[in-house]
């Protein structure tokens, strides 16, 4: 178990899901296996089994939901690499794409089938993902598709001289971030010889130079069912999902090789280290690390509870010595571990131009005295309940649990998750201290110099147990299902919904059992127009920041406490929350838009917080690029809503905004007389209604309102290309201005048109070009962007590159669009387009917090979920005809903004 790590992923969506609709020792587990698969050990609705090849599959069958998922995760990460091969672990994934003699296009079936997926390295795992709408010819393709790629895959040099330098261009757009780059040196300054010390992206020259030959043997040698544990979540039938995995991963041969031993171990550090990355930037980092044992050692336990009481913004140790005294703007906290000893990472953001070293000394200071000032009662009970909310929602979300597991696989056991729930509950305040007197100490910190004395203050490193012996007690959970299997088409979702007014609130209702009685609430609320908005815009911005600091009667830190009590994840307008915690949830929300006590330290806080954070983006070349678009487009008159800022005024008006102004401001626009409400969940729409009522009928905004008109410059195309000294990587912005409205009849043939353009991912003409084709950019893509109440919409385009790759991709990106206006489409594109495009909003209907979304902006419109029901029956109608006439009339190469920006020096 890891917390800090479960934590994260949290945070991230990319967690577990939870209990199963067809419970363990239900019928079918009790049938006969196919022949040579054995049971294996199973918990919480997860059932493993073995191939006789050594695979292991884990079988989490969940129907509450129309989705699947299939996670291939193999023991191979960054740390199996040898001298030379930096980065061939990540290289190996990308090359995984790229087809087998079977499946010579795997991302064209992604794009047709509408399928979400990914892959993921890291330092003791790969993993290979796709989430897709569930139907046994999904299911059965995507299975025979894995188990071919396993052993199958071209990794041919052909693909490798492409695929290395958008490779190379992942590493360049990391460069650009100071965190990132400090990061991979505080890796390579903590270790002398482990492989953690070297970053999972690699080393430019490995990336640039690696052998094809080196490539192939490393995929021989871990792309095996022996090192490797496939995981289908979602909806499915298991018998004969079991079958199908038997069919198509059983047929490949165990492994005659042996893997490689790994028996290198780093030694005992023995004095503080410092290192200074100096580099074009505009805020400031300190960071403190230190060894720690791996994350099957006990301590690790430990040090996940200390990382998450040091590190909790606004509870935090920290942030109360750093933040709250005005010292930093910023403050973190996290492990760096798996299966060897890792890091754990503390540090501050620090405005450009301050003092460090007081900084530094604080930072250390409150760090390494965590042993002699065990945590509070307080702080463990607010860190247990953090790591139990987010686990408890981790076991509520069926679609990422493959991401999410194949951390615990790589340590060797996906139980280690379940039986560090289970021990959440024992850790005491003793425990945490005497962990972190173990290893936070001088001699163990990356970041001093060296000191030479006669008794250095080492820490020794435990070695890990075995995973038989940390298991060795553990007994798994049965599990039973509490959701429904709910319909999500449009007329399933519009009778099940309630819609009513309720003062200023249009509402929408639509209770459903769920696994965990999860509800997702989505709020908006609308006051004010073009003119008493004017110059009004930054404290709009930064009154909605401050409710969440303090209210009448919560303190920023008790206000988050009562969140976490509630179970409540998101925001204000939007959060997840339980059945029975919902009234109490909404009542806090009420409080806190109708009761915020904008304090005044909280204020400076936030002030100073965004004043380091519009500094820091000043010579980023994605906020330069899209500055110059915005400003240049831009036709409103300065204070104007609508109108944009560049970085300078910005910063002006941070600098002269007053607390007073945001105190005035929140009294007289916030209210609800104008807004929308939906609820989608399990909950008693009956016993909810009155709440909504009490909270928030007759809380009337003071000001007058009206919806913000939006309007397209008529202006000439731009041609501009922005200096970034110092910047590895660059950026391409194109912007061309569209009279559209989302119900015009343009609007669902442009949409498919933008899909296949360059909307569909990799599989689409644009990412096709630049990326597979001549290997320039790592990301890219086209937008498609229609007025909800005008005719404002637009058509953009954005890619990134090394700098002296931009002028070759404007001019592939130019020719693309050409070829498209020119040419048009073919029907075996339009196809795959209606297919994706279908199938992915059929998924997003799937999610609760998506269809409250749809409804808040449906009600705003006064229509239901019919409306989506027709404008799907556009895009199955459209023809291939009528898609191109549609993107030849809005689309006009000549009249494309175009705004490119990078290091000069290297254009």
């Amino acid at each position: 178990m890891n917390c800090s790590r479960l934590k994260s992923c949290a945070a991230a969506s990319l967690l577990l899901c939870g209990l199963s609709t067809y419970a363990t020792g239900s019928a079918w587990a009790a049938s006969t296996l196919p022949q040579g698969v054995v049971r294996g050990p199973a918990t919480d609705g997860i059932s493993e089994y073995r191939l006789p090849n050594g695979l292991k599959v884990l079988l989490f069958p969940d129907a509450s939901k129309p989705t699947v998922t299939v996670n291939v995760t193999y023991l191979v990460g960054s740390r199996h690499e040898n001298y030379g091969e930096t980065g061939m672990a990540h290289l190996l994934e990308h090359m995984l794409f790229k087809g087998t003699p079977k499946n010579p296009s795997i991302v064209q079936e992604f794009s047709q089938r509408g399928m979400d997926f990914n892959g993921t390295t890291s330092l003791d795992r790969t993993n290979y993902y796709e989430v897709f709408q569930a139907s046994d010819d999904n299911l059965k393709w995507a299975l025979a598709m894995e188990a071919d790629r396993m052993v199958h895959s071209k990794v041919a040099r052909k693909d490798l001289d492409t695929e290395m330098t958008v490779v190379r261009n992942e590493y360049e757009s990391g460069e650009n971030s100071p965190f990132g780059v400090l990061l991979k040196r505080m890796q390579s300054v903590a270790y002398d010889w482990h492989s953690y010390g070297r970053s999972t992206i690699g080393n430019r020259s490995d990336i640039e130079h690696v052998r094809i030959e080196n490539l192939q043997a490393f995929y021989r040698t871990y792309y095996q069912p022996d090192n490797a544990v496939l995981l289908v979540a979602g909806k499915f039938e298991p018998a004969s999902t079991l079958a199908w995995i038997s069919k198509t991963f059983g047929v490949i041969p165990k492994p005659r090789r042996s893997l490689p031993p790994f028996w290198t171990v780093e030694p005992v550090q023995d004095g503080e280290r410092s290192f200074v990355v100096r580099r074009k930037g505009d805020m400031q980092l300190v960071v403190v690390g230190y060894k720690v044992p791996s994350a099957l050692q006990e301590d690790s336990d430990a040090l996940s509870f200390m990382s998450e009481i040091m590190g909790d913004t606004p509870n935090g140790r920290l942030h109360k010595a750093l933040v709250e005294t005005g010292k930093a703007a910023q403050v973190f906290s996290f492990g760096q571990t798996g299966y060897a000893p890792g890091l754990q990472l503390m540090g501050a953001v620090v405005k450009a131009g301050e003092a460090l070293e007081p900084v530094r000394d604080a930072l250390i200071a409150t760090v390494e005295s965590f042993a002699s000032m065990p945590p509070t009662e307080e702080e463990m009970a607010r860190a247990r309940r953090s790591f139990a909310n987010s686990i408890e929602k981790a076991l509520n979300d069926p679609q990422r649990v493959g991401v999410s597991l194949s951390e615990e696989i790589a340590l060797g056991d996906w139980r280690l998750l379940f039986q560090g729930r289970d021990k959440l509950p024992g850790f005491t305040a003793q425990q945490v201290a005497a962990a972190a007197g173990r290893y936070l100490k001088r001699d163990n910190r990356v970041v001093g110099s060296f000191i030479p004395e006669d008794a250095p203050q080492r820490a020794e490193i435990p070695a890990a147990p075995t995973v038989a012996q940390v298991m060795h007690d553990f007994k798994g959970h049965n599990s039973a299902l509490t959701a429904e299997v709910f319909n999500p088409d449009q007329d399933n979702i519009d009778a099940r919904t309630e819609r009513l007014n309720i003062g200023g609130l249009k509402v929408a209702l639509l209770p459903k059992k769920n696994r965990g009685a999860s509800v997702s609430v989505h709020l908006q609320l609308h006051w004010g127009d073009e003119k008493n908005l004017f110059n009004q815009g930054v404290v709009a911005s930064v009154a909605n920041e401050m409710l969440m600091r303090g209210t009448s009667r919560y303190t920023r830190q008790q206000l988050a406490d009562a969140m976490s009590e509630l179970k409540m994840s998101g925001g204000l307008y939007q959060f997840d929350t339980t059945g029975p915690h919902l009234a109490a949830a909404l009542q806090l929300v009420a409080h806190v838009l109708k009761d915020a006590s904008f304090p005044p330290a909280e204020f400076e806080q936030l002030r100073q917080q965004w004043l380091v954070a519009i500094e820091a983006s000043r010579n980023e070349p994605q906020t330069l690029a899209r500055n110059a678009l915005d400003e240049y487009l831009d036709h409103y008159p300065k204070g104007d809503p609508r109108a944009s800022m560049s970085t300078d005024e910005l910063l002006a008006a941070v600098k002269g905004l007053t607390l007073e102004q945001v105190v005035a401001f929140h009294r007289q626009y916030y209210g609800a007389s104008h807004g929308e409400l939906a609820i989608v969940g399990d909950f008693d729409a009956a016993a909810i209604k009155p709440v909504v009522e009490a909270q928030f009928a007759g809380w009337d905004s003071q000001v007058a309102y009206a919806p913000l008109i939006r309007s397209n410059a008529d202006q000439a195309p731009l041609q501009r290309f922005i200096d970034t000294p110092d910047k590895e990587n660059g950026v391409y912005l194109a912007r061309l201005p569209l009279a559209l409205n989302i119900d015009d009849e343009a609007m669902p043939l442009l949409e498919l048109a933008n899909y296949i353009f360059g909307d569909g991912g990799l599989k689409s003409r644009l990412m096709d070009r630049i990326r597979q084709k001549d290997g320039l950019s790592y990301g890219g893509g086209s937008g498609l962007q229609a007025g909800e109440l005008d005719n404002a919409g637009s058509f953009t385009i954005e890619a990134i590159a090394a700098p002296q790759n931009l002028k070759k991709l404007s001019a592939a990106i130019r020719q693309e669009l050409e070829r498209a206006v020119k040419e048009g489409f073919t029907a075996q594109e339009l196809a795959r387009a209606k297919s994706g495009l279908l199938q992915q909003r059929a998924q997003n209907r799937a999610q609760d917090g998506i269809v409250a979304a749809g409804w808040t902006n449906n009600l705003f419109r006064s229509r239901s979920y019919s409306w989506s029901k027709a404008y799907e029956a556009k895009l199955r109608a459209a023809t291939l005809a009528q898609v191109n006439a549609a993107f030849r009339k809005a689309i006009d190469p000549a009249r494309l903004s175009v705004v490119t920006a990078g290091d000069a020096s290297k254009k």
